[in-house]
């Protein structure tokens, strides 16, 4: 594992995860994974987005709030 730069810790995760993979799969799992990431963070983003123009255009939640 020296040989390589990695931990024993690291090579085992990385074997348990990766193990029954191949090079290409490997490959698309991670392309995959960061497609993910930035499709849950552009849906995060215009929920939010959301819930401001609702708060500001007097929404069922602006309403809400507003009568505290």
């Amino acid at each position: 594992m020296r040989s390589i730069g990695v931990t024993e810790v690291t090579y085992y995760r990385w074997r348990s995860e990766y193990g029954g993979l191949k090079g290409d799969q490997v490959k698309r799992l991670k392309e995959l994974e960061a497609e993910n990431n930035r499709l849950r963070r552009a849906v995060s983003d215009l929920t939010i987005e959301k819930l401001i123009l609702k708060k500001a255009a007097g929404g069922p939640e602006g309403r809400r709030q507003q009568n505290f």
